[in-house]
This record gives C-alpha cells, sequence and structure tokens, in this order.
C-alpha cells in the first residue's frame, strides 16, 4: 500500500493520471453530447405508434392487431400527403376523436366493451427493427392507445414516416419508405438505423441505447 502511495505522490505519476482522467471525462461528456443530439434528431424526424392490449390472451391480442390495423388505415387517409413529422402530428392531434371512435367501434364489433385511451405524447421505445431499418431505443413522440387494463403485450410502429405496414418477415424496406425517412432526417442520422454491417455505426447505435437504457437521456418536457 505504502508503495502505491508513493507511486501516486510522484509528480509525473499524478500527471498521468490527472490527464487520464481529463481525457476520460472529455470523452464521456462528447460521447453523451453526441448520443443525446442524435436521440433529439431520431425523436425529432419520426411520429411512432404504440397500442397496448388490454391482456395478453390470444383474444386480446388479436383485438390489438385488428384495432392497430384500423387505426393505421385512418393514419394513412389523413396523412397520406404530410410532408414533415409536425404536420402529421397536427392532423392527427386535431382527428383525436376520430381516433377514439374507430378503436372503440373496433372494440365493439369484435364483440368486447374495453374502454380506450388515446394520448399524443413523448414516450419511452426500447430498440426496435422494421425490416433493415432499426431505431435505437429512446424517447419519441407517438400516438398512445391503450385497450382496456392495458396489461398485455406492446406493439410498435412508425407513423411517419410510414414503415407501419412494412413486412418485417421480408428484411427489406420498401425504397419509397426509405426514401420518406431519409428525407426527414440527416444522412448521419439515417445511416446509424439504417447501416448494420460498418462497426463505427454500430458501436455509435450501441452508445445511443446505453446513454437511453442507463436513464440519462429522457423524454422531453
Amino acid at each position: 500500500m505504502k508503495k502505491i502511495l508513493n507511486l501516486i505522490k510522484n509528480p509525473k505519476v499524478k500527471m498521468v493520471i490527472i490527464l487520464s482522467f481529463l481525457i476520460f471525462a472529455y470523452t464521456s461528456i462528447c460521447a453523451f453530447s453526441y448520443a443525446q443530439t442524435v436521440s433529439q434528431e431520431l425523436s425529432d424526424s419520426v411520429f411512432r405508434l404504440h397500442v397496448i392490449a388490454n391482456s395478453n390472451s390470444t383474444e386480446d391480442q388479436n383485438l390489438k392487431y385488428i384495432v392497430r390495423d384500423n387505426l393505421i388505415k385512418y393514419m394513412n387517409n389523413i396523412c397520406g400527403n404530410c410532408s414533415d413529422k409536425e404536420e402529421a402530428i397536427k392532423l392527427v392531434n386535431e382527428n383525436i376523436p376520430n381516433f377514439q371512435k374507430i378503436a372503440e367501434d373496433t372494440i365493439k364489433e369484435n364483440g368486447f366493451n374495453y374502454p380506450v385511451s388515446i394520448e399524443i405524447g413523448n414516450f419511452e421505445f426500447p430498440t426496435k427493427t422494421y425490416g433493415d431499418i432499426s431505431l435505437p431505443a429512446g424517447y419519441y413522440d407517438a400516438l398512445k392507445v391503450q385497450i382496456g387494463e392495458a396489461k398485455g403485450q406492446n406493439w410498435w410502429c412508425v407513423m411517419f414516416p410510414p414503415l407501419c405496414f412494412i413486412d418485417v418477415t421480408s428484411g427489406v424496406v420498401p425504397d419509397e419508405s426509405k426514401e420518406n425517412l431519409q428525407e426527414n432526417m440527416s444522412n448521419e442520422d439515417y445511416a446509424l438505423i439504417s447501416d448494420n454491417d460498418t462497426p463505427e455505426i454500430k458501436f455509435k447505435f450501441k452508445l445511443l441505447e446505453f446513454f437511453t437504457n442507463s436513464g440519462l437521456i429522457t423524454a422531453k418536457n
């Protein structure tokens, strides 16, 4: 222990320790700043849908998908020509009563009487993959739909740009959908969610997930 203390007291060793700490602190701050900026940019580029089933029973899960499909069809009807996320959110917000009615009518038509809660907000999402596009964990603006007790499994998708009806089993996102994504985000952000092979991109993606999952990146006020 004395040897270690004497070593630390050595001016040269002390300088190395201080410089190492400063480099670590600087690198951490830069990494966090990058992750926070990219997380905000991604959040500003997409508007998502979050549907929560009443329970995990087969009937409730099937109902969740039927409600989801009807809401997405309506979303596509009113927002098919939207050019940016803000316009899409504005239209959805103006039509919340219609979304509510569609969900309630769908539930009744399928023999259930669950209440429905619908709201627009900034919510936490896990990492999700849509074909060959992956969105990292983070906080995103979304239309949140809770069916009944909302204790069942979640379902997520991107309402704008529209990725909800992509067949994820094919592993490929149509070029038109990719073009919509590219038009609404920077080249670097698009590379982050679409490039699964480059080591640097993989590292940045994991970095963003780390800061989000650690609770350092939080929802917008």
